[in-house]
């Protein structure tokens, strides 16, 4: 398969990809993805809410762990989130007054931040070309054959090679959805799928 026939199909597919994450400052999108880990973006909406409803990234700074605990616990790990969003929250409080800055090294240097949420948040607050591979896009990635791999960091990059860097941002979010949507992972909807050559119908 080509390039541009696996974006002629994700376009027709998704033609409005986006996060699916809501968000209304930038700090917000950050804490929600670090919270989305083994977790469902549905979910995650609903308990943000509340979240930032109570706290602003000032206040979550100082917020009782027990309160944060209480208000995200059913994303799953809740203990060790509530953790790492308010030593996030203290952090760009004392290093950038509260803002999340395009700075990959710091970000990733933040306690739940790893290379796939930093690509989400750099990719949508500053439009930098990067592929966050999360578990949908693992997935549709082996299964369109445009990688063989399970190591995820090997996978950015097969897909950073197959795609055109100016498509990067956009089709992370087409892969997500394909896989979140279509390509799931025990029931695939392989009717609804454009792609004929797939590892998965083999």
């Amino acid at each position: 398969m080509k390039s541009e026939e696996v974006l002629k199909y994700l376009d027709d597919l998704f033609p409005d990809a986006r996060c699916e994450l809501n968000y209304n400052k930038d700090y917000e999108l950050l804490i929600a993805t670090i919270l989305s880990a083994q977790s469902t973006d549905k979910r995650i909406n609903l308990v943000t809410k509340v979240l930032f409803d109570k706290y602003d990234i000032y206040s979550l700074a100082e917020a009782p762990i027990e309160d944060i605990e209480r208000i995200i616990y059913p994303v799953g790990t809740h203990k060790r989130k509530a953790e790492y969003i308010k030593n996030v929250a203290q952090e760009l409080v004392k290093n950038y007054d509260g803002c999340v800055p395009n700075n990959r090294e710091f970000l990733e240097s933040l306690p739940g931040v790893g290379r796939k949420t930093c690509n989400v948040v750099l990719s949508n607050l500053y439009n930098e070309a990067a592929i966050a591979v999360d578990t949908h896009v693992k997935r549709v990635a082996n299964r369109l054959g445009l990688t063989k791999s399970d190591d995820v960091l090997v996978i950015e990059q097969d897909l950073m090679k197959f795609f055109p860097k100016d498509k990067w941002s956009r089709v992370h979010h087409q892969l997500v959805l394909f896989g979140r949507y279509i390509c799931k992972s025990a029931k695939p909807e392989c009717a609804k799928c454009p792609f004929v050559k797939c590892e998965f119908r083999r």
